[in-house]
């Protein structure tokens, strides 16, 4: 199974995240991620949608979502091509014994501690999957009591521009 990146131009009103999601159930595909947000224009938003499968699953996904009314470009992103970010915030326990270590994780993926109680220190991290993922590996035996990621955010390099 390969992961695609999808950046989806869509209209920017009531209902169409509704519709694209709906969308990926009615026809059984999982969503592995999903970010939306407003573009340079405010009538136009856009979508990151990471999906895993063969290029036969892919070509469904890209053809169905060409129907809806609301879709105005799709794109694969080439994943070598390619800037893929993520936010993510960690809530990690911390006592006095094991904060030294959660703190030094943290500066070594150039993560934030943004905030510090008595038992538990939480961090800002911004970076690609593959980061994400080593800090989590790192953290999880000083015990990660909640966690959020916002998914994936990306943009092809260069002059290449997905737009109206």
């Amino acid at each position: 199974m390969k992961t695609h990146i999808l950046a989806v131009l869509v209209e920017n009103r009531a209902g169409t995240l509704s519709r694209v999601s709906g969308l990926f159930s009615r026809r059984g595909f999982n969503i592995d991620s999903l970010t939306v947000g407003e573009t340079e224009n405010p009538a136009v938003s856009r979508m990151t949608i990471v999906v895993s499968g063969d290029d036969a699953v892919l070509e469904q996904i890209v053809k169905q979502l060409g129907k809806l009314v609301d879709v105005i470009a799709i794109e694969e992103l080439d994943g070598g091509k390619t800037i893929r970010r993520e936010i993510m915030l960690i809530k990690v326990k911390a006592d006095e014994k094991n904060r030294p270590a959660v703190v030094e994780i943290a500066a070594i993926f150039r993560s934030r501690v943004i905030d510090i109680s008595p038992s538990t220190i939480t961090i800002e991290a911004t970076g690609g999957f593959e980061k994400m993922d080593g800090l989590l590996e790192l953290l999880r035996p000083h015990g990660i009591l909640e966690m959020a990621r916002t998914g994936a955010v990306a943009l092809e390099r260069g002059k290449k521009a997905l737009s109206v």
